[in-house]
């Protein structure tokens, strides 16, 4: 084993000797034998290897493995001499390997080399991406959860950091091919970091790019299967699909296939639906989210029937008015609940399918169920009247309001500049990450985020050890 006065000796031979330092591989070999050596040589080791390594390929093996060693040192400063050293290593068809190796390195709980991982990995990605992409993706498909899982995370928070030059459109299409190779077995968590990153490719920004998504979703929701109400991980899995699928939703980017599925499969079975969620009222989940996507469905093919599925549920949310005893008071004993939420609604997207068949109302029920429809409806507008009053109070001076915009209530109220049109129509961290918390996250919207983790059919301790997948839908052992 060199000594450290070794190691700068040969060290000093290698520098002087300029354009002919390739001649001198036992100098070059020298250095590569202090990894076996005490902190002091070690400490060399890790600046005086990757100095010289592009002079000497046939040894590219043999300093690609010491500088691992160093890097996986028991000595932290030693760890992160090596791992900021890493990025010189990173030449020609070596560069995948580094980026492999990299992301390996992800797994560190030390703050201080993680930081350097992040850094060596931009570093690389700035030289070539794909190269780096091709590191990333082979430890995401195949490394150890821990490596998964960050390598995941490292491209949902760092692509957005790069610039134009370096995300180039074969960049993208290379992020985008190997992505769905991933989503063919991801986390419910993965599944939503999978979606931002590629909802922030430049490519996927077009009208083309968010169909492509939507479609992406869509086969991710499995729509094409039969809706299993009783499932708790069936139905956490579609409204997670869908929550991804609704900012992508346009004029021209239809919501028809999602709003058909929850007509004709979802809606029948909204009273046994089952969430592994406590406290969470799914059937209201689901309503939102239908009335949401209900403003962009296009034509659809069984419109009389789901606007008849539609009307049927709107009438159990809105009941008759209690009987009246002789004295005029009522006969029950109390008076029928009148859930707003819920009509609200009903009442949202049985209007925006209903402009595509405006004479069902007139022309589609028979006399007796529209008679008893406009009961119900009275009845329960008699039941907002303490409300309107109460709305009148609070609108009294406003000149500013847009009266000509029906919208949800838990939809922020946006203005709209004549002419503006949909952004992007048209046109073409400092620390180891922190695991998430157990329970739901909301938003400024407070929409349900399932817990974070991976999908079980296991509910008793809710294993977040499987994955779902797409076509059968086995779960992983």
């Amino acid at each position: 084993m060199p000594t450290v006065e070794e190691l700068y000796r040969n060290y000093g031979i290698l520098a002087d000797a300029t354009e002919q330092v390739g001649q001198h591989k036992d100098a070059y070999q020298v250095i590569l034998d202090g990894v076996k050596g005490g902190t002091k040589e070690k400490r060399l080791a890790a600046q005086f290897i990757p100095k010289f390594f592009k002079h000497f390929p046939e040894l590219a093996d043999s300093a690609i493995n010491a500088q691992l060693d160093l890097c996986e040192d028991e000595d932290v400063s030693i760890r992160r001499q090596a791992i900021k050293e890493l990025p010189q290593f990173a030449t020609g068809e070596n560069l995948p390997r580094v980026a492999d190796i990299l992301t390996q390195l992800l797994q560190t709980d030390d703050s201080a080399e993680f930081n350097l991982v992040n850094n060596a990995l931009l570093s690389i990605f700035k030289m070539d991406a794909k190269g780096t992409l091709g590191g990333l993706f082979s430890q995401i498909l195949q490394g150890e959860d821990i490596v998964r899982e960050r390598a995941i995370k490292f491209l949902s928070t760092k692509l957005k950091t790069l610039p134009d030059e370096v995300l180039t459109k074969e960049v993208e299409e290379l992020i985008l091919t190997e992505s769905k190779k991933v989503l063919e077995d991801v986390t419910g968590e993965e599944f939503v970091l999978f979606m931002k990153i590629l909802s922030g490719l430049k490519s996927l920004q077009t009208v083309s790019g968010r169909q492509q998504l939507v479609e992406l979703v869509a086969e991710q929701a499995d729509l094409e299967q039969t809706f299993n109400p009783s499932d708790p991980d069936c139905v956490d899995r579609l409204l997670q699909c869908t929550r991804q699928a609704v900012p992508l939703f346009s004029k021209n980017v239809h919501s028809t296939r999602f709003v058909t599925y929850f007509c004709e499969q979802v809606l029948p079975n909204l009273g046994t639906l089952t969430t592994p969620v406590e406290g969470l009222d799914i059937q209201l989940e689901v309503l939102k989210l239908l009335a949401e996507m209900s403003s962009f469905c296009g034509d659809m093919e069984k419109l009389e029937t789901n606007l008849r599925k539609l009307f049927d549920k709107l009438l159990e949310y809105m009941p008759l008015p209690p009987e009246e005893a002789e004295n005029g008071e009522n006969a029950g004993n109390e008076e029928p609940k009148l859930q707003f939420s819920y009509v609200e609604c009903l009442l949202y997207s049985f209007h925006q399918l209903g402009r595509k068949l405006p004479d069902f109302l007139t022309a589609k029920l028979n006399a007796e169920k529209l008679k008893d429809f406009k009961i119900r409806l009275q009845y329960f507008a008699r039941g907002l009247q303490v409300y309107i009053r109460q709305l009148r109070l609070a609108l009294q001076g406003k000149t500013d309001l847009c009266w000509d915009t029906v919208t949800l209530s838990w939809k922020p109220v946006q203005k709209v500049e004549i002419g503006q049109k949909r952004a992007s129509e048209d046109t073409t961290s400092g620390s180891p990450p922190k695991k998430s918390s157990a329970g739901p996250k909301r938003d400024a919207r407070q929409i349900y985020n399932p817990p974070s983790g991976k999908y079980s059919s296991n509910l008793g301790n809710f294993n977040y050890g499987e994955r779902f997948r797409l076509g059968t839908r086995n779960m992983r052992d």
